[in-house]
């Protein structure tokens, strides 16, 4: 994988770039559908396609591994082949998932033993372990083995956690790089910061993370459960270390204003279950702001679902057609939604590397997250 810094706003540090894989090119600022088992909720590749535009996806590790299972992918030729997205994919390590399992795992420093949320049956994952499942699953972006640090934890338990990350991505990497892809085409092993919020541990592990020298990096244990603004106090302190000669990917986040705040500050790749999550319970981001679709205004309001929308859902059915879709639980009602908001969130990050390329990316920032915030 290679990375080309294209241009860096004047104003922040917004950047735009290209990321290149094997599977295809990447523009950056860049958000990423999540597929996590193998399909992104409710849309079909060809929408993913044509119509969201998306230019990468992900798998989740953890789902992947349990169900359909990695004998499975390995038949079919990977996850590409598997479920035809012959574009880039990004696996997260499955540590979000595992570590939310607090009831029914057990960490140790070899690693993460858990029952899974199907069967009950017991596993064992390692960061080894994790590297092994990946090459299998066939990412063109793999990401280290962590601890998901909550983002209440008091400074003792962040710092043993970040520390025993660090040493869990020392083995990963080896491991990485002792070993070979499967499917004829190259891997890269992102490494993941972490530290909680405190200052003194993210910068210690942004160095850290920042001296393995791999091709991407990726900030972690964001967005769950902190102050907003303690994340963002975070992802600048992290960025200043982070070299500015590779990606970074904010995992995990999250709301159009996230994404705007995260550009500004020198992100590049963000993903998030929130368009498709909160798509499926009725909740349709726009740049005029946030629709409840099920809300009683939108019964007989037969204009577009979206006047300024990119989706074609948004001119071909109405508001009163999708509210009504969500009161007769029509599972059309979550793909379109789905589909709105996922071409919208591609649609706000390519507008965002427009004006960065342009020299106009924090005024019309600016003006563009008091627009999506508001409630309509």
């Amino acid at each position: 994988m290679t990375f080309e810094l294209q241009h860096t706003d004047v104003n922040s540090a917004a950047r735009a770039g290209l990321i290149t894989t094997d599977h295809g090119q990447i523009e950056t600022p860049i958000f990423m559908p999540v597929g996590t088992a193998a399909s992104v909720k409710a849309v079909q590749i060809p929408d993913l396609e044509n119509d969201v535009k998306a230019q990468i996806i992900l798998g989740n590790t953890y789902h992947l591994y349990l169900r359909p299972g990695l004998p499975v992918l390995e038949q079919a030729g990977g996850l590409h082949r598997f479920n035809s997205w012959n574009h880039p994919i990004l696996t997260d390590s499955g540590g979000f998932q595992v570590f939310s399992l607090s009831g029914t795992r057990k960490m140790s420093e070899e690693g993460v033993v858990f029952h899974s949320h199907i069967d009950g049956s017991k596993h064992l994952f390692t960061p080894e372990r994790v590297v092994d499942i990946q090459r299998t699953i066939g990412a063109d972006i793999m990401m280290a083995f962590d601890e998901c640090t909550p983002g209440t934890a008091d400074y003792g338990y962040a710092r043993k956690s970040m520390e025993m990350t660090h040493r869990w991505l020392k083995r990963g990497l080896a491991r990485f790089d002792e070993t070979e892809p499967k499917y004829g085409y190259k891997q890269t092993f992102f490494p993941i910061v972490q530290g909680c919020v405190y200052p003194d541990l993210r910068r210690e592990s942004a160095r850290f993370i920042a001296d393995q020298g791999r091709e991407g990096n990726a900030i972690g244990g964001l967005a769950v459960g902190e102050p907003t603004e303690k994340m963002y106090e975070m992802i600048e302190i992290v960025n200043d270390i982070l070299p500015k000669d590779k990606p970074r990917y904010l995992m995990g986040v999250g709301t159009p204003q996230n994404l705007l705040e995260g550009i500004a500050r020198g992100v590049d790749m963000f993903d998030c279950v929130m368009p498709t999550r909160n798509g499926r319970n009725g909740m349709l981001f726009t740049s005029r702001g946030i629709m409840n679709m099920r809300n009683e205004k939108w019964k007989t309001d037969f204009s577009p679902l979206d006047e300024e929308g990119v989706s074609y859902v948004d001119q071909l059915y109405s508001k009163a057609y999708l509210r009504h879709l969500f009161h007769s639980k029509e599972l059309l009602a979550m793909q379109i939604a789905s589909l709105h908001n996922l071409a919208f969130y591609l649609w706000l990050v390519k507008e965002a590397r427009k004006h960065i390329l342009d020299g106009t990316f924090s005024a019309w920032k600016n003006e563009m997250t008091e627009r999506v915030g508001r409630r309509l």
